[in-house]
């Protein structure tokens, strides 16, 4: 089973389940919970109880029962080491969770948040986000011990957009951190540097980050690491990125990495993710060319080849934005949320398929849609097939 949310700025939040529930002529969404402001996580606790943590981004996290019922008692609230947050729109906050993968035996649990500027960061930056490690006592009612903080890793952020912090262990054990550009608009301005940060390998932000946090101190780099021997930063694993605002492995198949990259004008993008994989940002958006000086004029050819000589890489998926074609009748979204490959057995119709969620398709009304991604059967065809998950009780997918 899967749970998904619907993250609209500025409204109440239910959480959807896309599971069993299933009617005489196909699938259909459950509401399970309300209350919310901005659900970003789900994660099952490993302790057989059936109990969900949900982590808010405004920094509170619930414990969610098997009936979707909210305990009363927050397992944890972190609004006292985030940056306040603006009323309306805002990409910060707590944005990642993730349990060790051993959590049963040493309670050790993860969170990517965002926390004012500390000391010493670039002037006039925004923020600097936080990966920290927390525990939490062996005991009920479950709740996290605040003061355990370590903080892992903090990386300065000059905007307050495009953070990614989606975090994640991979099947091999270590922690996969989702790190956006640092914000503004064409990987320029305050804190970019000539060629981006997402293309530049001597800095943290515009990548996806793979560190081993059983060793060393605050952890360790893994060995295979494209940079772990010099030449970039070694905590980076790829490259590439603008603001990868979901990532999950596949609990199947090849066990592969997923990430949902929102696009900037044109298109919005999912890829799956390789070791030293360069995605291409911000020299392209999908499949095609990215030209900064005007976003919405791209190069005639798509460039194909990074600085480096290495062949960027293509996503598996892109999709039309709004703001890039305006009264175009093939828009899909806005800002591509995420989701899962699907391994569940309720729905067999669905397994190996990639569900995963839009924003919108309108920046000021809340009109998400629930896509399916279907990989081709020809291995050496690389896009996936898109189309809306047929839902009863939402028509074509929208919510």
């Amino acid at each position: 089973m899967k749970l998904i949310t619907a993250p609209f700025p500025g409204c109440v939040l239910a959480l959807l389940l896309a599971t069993a529930c299933v009617s005489h002529a196909g699938m259909m969404l459950k509401e399970m919970a309300t209350g919310l402001t901005s659900p970003m996580v789900l994660t099952s606790l490993p302790d057989g109880s059936g109990r969900i943590l949900v982590a808010d981004q405004i920094g509170k996290v619930h414990v969610m029962g098997k009936d979707g019922a909210l305990r009363p008692q927050l397992f944890a609230d972190l609004t006292g080491k985030m940056i306040p947050l603006r009323n309306a729109f805002d990409e910060r906050g707590l944005l990642g969770l993730a349990l060790h993968p051993q959590f049963n035996q040493n309670r050790r649990l993860f969170v990517y948040y965002s926390a004012p500027p500390r000391p010493g960061a670039p002037a006039k930056w925004d923020h600097t986000s936080h990966i920290s490690e927390f525990k939490v006592p062996n005991k009920e009612p479950l709740q996290l011990d605040l003061a355990s903080e370590r903080v892992i890793l903090q990386i300065d952020e000059p905007q307050f957009n495009h953070n990614g912090g989606r975090i994640a262990f991979g099947p091999d054990g270590f922690l996969y951190i989702a790190m956006g550009d640092g914000g503004n608009a064409n990987d320029a301005g305050l804190g970019h540097g000539p060629e981006g940060n997402a293309q530049d390998v001597n800095v943290l932000l515009g990548k996806i980050l793979r560190i081993d946090i059983d060793k060393g101190t605050p952890y360790g780099i893994p060995q295979d690491n494209p940079f772990a021997k010099g030449g970039g930063r070694p905590e980076i694993f790829a490259w590439g990125i603008r603001n990868p605002w979901g990532i999950s492995f596949d609990r199947g198949g090849k066990r592969e990495l997923f990430a949902a990259d929102v696009g900037q004008s044109m298109y919005e993008e999912v890829n799956i993710i390789v070791k030293g994989g360069n995605y291409g940002w911000n020299k392209r958006e999908g499949f095609i060319g990215f030209n900064p000086e005007n976003p919405i004029k791209p190069p005639e050819e798509a460039p194909a080849k990074a600085k480096d000589g290495k062949p960027f890489i293509d996503p598996i998926v892109a999709y039309k934005n709004f703001k890039g074609h305006p009264g175009d009748s093939d828009i899909k979204g806005i800002s591509v949320t995420g989701g899962y490959v699907y391994r569940g057995k309720a729905l067999p119709q669905l397994t190996g398929k990639y569900i995963f969620g839009d924003w919108s398709r309108n920046w000021g009304v809340a009109d998400g849609v629930v896509f399916m991604a279907t990989r081709p059967s020809d291995p050496k065809v690389k896009e996936w097939t898109l189309e809306a998950l047929p839902l009863d009780n939402f028509t074509k997918g929208r919510l």
